[in-house]
């Protein structure tokens, strides 16, 4: 079941920026709370207790909470920024208690690597950091001053651009350091 609630929450965030873009004219903003909230609210109670999942379900709820009372359509375009912020919190504090996120999905595949590859997922791990920060500098640009298209097209498509970009290149990266361990 909580596979099911995790991949649910995938897709709305995946679908979100499109979803208020199509969906404020026929939903209000305390809807897409509820449904958003719903969510959050299961993925807390019956997902599995990983790094910063209760702490991140407290603050989406809250979140949904503020947009349900407020009702506000300038509100939902917030959440992108939300979860940039999510993903820098949880990349930064893997830094700083380890080990590396980046590191942690390296031994998934070989589970003991080389001291060359420790560092390098260190610095993967950073630069990750440094994505989603500025990714969450420009949605909270475009949530302040750009039109709702404008917004839609970064959230829903160019910023997913350039996660896949950033993991080209990092592969592309990876498969020279590979080449001279």
């Amino acid at each position: 079941m909580s596979r099911l609630i995790s991949l649910g929450l995938l897709l709305a965030g995946v679908l979100y920026p499109f979803a208020v873009y199509f969906g404020m004219a026929h939903f209000a903003p305390w809807q897409f709370a509820l449904l958003l909230g719903g969510l959050w609210l299961a993925r807390a109670l019956t997902g599995e207790r990983r790094p910063g999942g209760l702490w991140m379900a407290v603050v989406a709820l809250v979140f949904c909470g503020l947009l349900a009372v407020f009702n506000s359509p300038a509100l939902l375009r917030w959440y992108p920024v939300l979860i940039s912020g999510f993903m820098l919190c949880l990349f930064g504090l893997s830094l700083r208690l380890g080990p590396p996120i980046i590191e942690r999905l390296a031994r998934l595949r070989e589970p003991v690597l080389p001291d060359i590859a420790i560092v390098y997922t260190r610095q993967v791990t950073k630069v990750w950091c440094l994505f989603f920060l500025l990714n969450g500098l420009v949605a909270a640009s475009l949530t302040l001053w750009a039109p709702l298209s404008w917004w839609t097209l970064y959230n829903g498509l160019i910023a997913y651009g350039l996660m896949g970009l950033l993991f080209a290149i990092e592969w592309l990266i990876r498969q020279q350091v590979r080449g001279r361990a």
